[in-house]
């Protein structure tokens, strides 16, 4: 029996990486966002807010990223996957703190291991999406 596993971790540069692209990806839009970047855990690694983002973009950005970590997947296939089951659907949301059931969350992951996550908020969740794809092209 082996009492302990070596799996990868997020390190503070790669977090780094992942917020400075996507504000750079932000940047060439009309929009502000708040790009945050979680640990596997779901503990804040890197944020910005950027100048202009409504504060309320803090709290979802991070609680997107939170979600995306914790469970392994992104905030939008929470969508499908609640949908048509009426006890999830109503349930999760309202009773799992902090999740986010809408796209703008994207797991982070490395050699099959979940690692973290990012999220952002600031425009519209499909908006969201791609500015977290762009952030996560920086350690791809």
């Amino acid at each position: 029996m082996n009492a302990v596993r070596t799996v990868p971790a997020l390190t503070n540069q790669a977090a780094r990486a992942i917020m400075e692209a996507a504000i750079a990806a932000a940047e060439q839009t009309d929009q502000r966002f708040s790009i945050a970047v979680v640990d596997a855990a779901g503990h804040l690694n890197a944020f910005a807010r950027m100048d202009g983002a409504p504060h309320i973009t803090i709290q979802v950005a991070t609680d997107k990223a939170y979600t995306a970590a914790g469970f392994g997947m992104s905030t939008e296939a929470w969508h499908d996957f609640i949908k048509n089951d009426a006890p999830l659907a109503m349930g999760a949301p309202a009773q799992i703190d902090r999740i986010v059931t809408f796209g703008g969350g994207i797991p982070i992951t490395s050699g099959g291991h979940i690692i973290g996550g990012v999220g952002v908020c600031g425009g519209h969740w499909s908006h969201d999406i791609k500015i977290a794809e762009a952030g996560l092209a920086a350690i791809a």
